[in-house]
């Protein structure tokens, strides 16, 4: 009979068998895990390093190319908009710095300023719906009529467009009574701020779009409003453009809407670069485009024709065409 002494030494054998072939199996693993793991680590860090300067010489590019046409910026620009006045309209949360280089860019481009629209947060507030709707009509002079289909953001861009703009070249900068009625009585009402004096009828609009996209279950109607005032402010001069950064072209954002609407895009031009010097060129090229009757969506965003507007072809004169 085996004794309970054997059963000891048998189940201390084991136990040392396997505690050996731990040991040894650890050993004989050891080295190549961690020469492996060395390598991986060594090839990762090469990579990093080698993405690093790939990163750091786009930057370098980027600044280099900003750098070049911000330097020439006149000779590219120069006399493309004289004669032009343009008013500005922004929404709610519009980067100042941006505002003020699309400002100096239209300038610099002959065109005059004659003054800022700043839509406030109440404009775009559905609860605040009924008491726009209330005021458009209120402000509106006697013989302007608006469809039975029309929303009040409708009603809204169509008044705000007689107020500010024009296709008449008699009336460009003239303001009166009745324009300067109905933007304060709009900013009276919380629905916009004034700067300058756009009461004084524009020819061309650039419309800023926000750094942040309209969010929320809402977001499609208030970017809507964004491109019925564009609609209207088209409608009632020679052409607008919406001009933005890139997130204004993603999702929830005004370019992006106005893109959607293929139907308004035909009329209204968008630049969705403007952070960028060479997309504010192209603002300027987007309005003259409007001028002569065109439109376009523009910049690197979603739903665009091209980076830039085609340059128009010189009509040759009678001492060039031999004639």
């Amino acid at each position: 009979m085996i004794d309970f002494r054997y059963h000891l030494v048998s189940i201390v054998a084991i136990f040392l068998a396997l505690a050996v072939g731990i040991v040894l199996g650890t050993t004989l693993l050891e080295n190549p895990a961690i020469r492996s793991a060395e390598e991986l680590t060594r090839q990762l860090t090469a990579d990093k390093q080698e993405q690093r300067g790939q990163i750091d010489e786009l930057l370098r590019r980027n600044q280099a190319t900003d750098s070049f046409v911000t330097t020439l910026t006149p000779k590219l620009v120069e006399g493309e908009l004289a004669g032009e006045q343009v008013l500005l309209v922004e929404a709610p949360g519009v980067n100042a710095s941006m505002r003020e280089a699309e400002q100096e860019m239209l300038t610099t481009a002959g065109a005059v300023i004659t003054g800022r629209l700043s839509l406030a947060d109440r404009y775009f507030d559905p609860k605040s719906a009924g008491v726009l709707d209330g005021l458009v009509n209120q402000l509106k002079p006697a013989e302007m009529t608006f469809a039975t289909t029309a929303t009040t953001h409708d009603k809204a861009a169509t008044l705000i467009a007689a107020t500010v703009m024009t296709a008449d070249q008699a009336q460009v900068g003239v303001a009166d009574q009745t324009a300067e009625a109905v933007l304060t009585g709009l900013e009276t009402g919380g629905f916009l701020d004034l700067d300058g004096d756009p009461g004084k009828r524009a020819t061309l609009a650039v419309m800023l779009a926000p750094e942040t996209p309209f969010e929320g279950d809402g977001a499609p109607a208030q970017a809507a409003a964004f491109t019925t005032l564009a609609g209207g402010l088209d409608a009632g001069g020679k052409g607008v453009v919406i001009a933005g950064p890139p997130t204004s072209a993603a999702a929830g954002g005004v370019i992006t809407s106005l893109r959607e609407d293929a139907e308004l895009a035909k009329r209204v031009s968008s630049v969705d670069r403007v952070d960028l010097p060479e997309g504010r060129v192209v603002t300027v090229y987007a309005l003259r485009e409007q001028v002569s009757g065109g439109a376009g969506q523009y910049g690197t965003g979603q739903g665009v024709s091209a980076f830039q507007p085609v340059e128009p072809t010189p009509t040759p004169s009678s001492t060039e065409s031999g004639s």
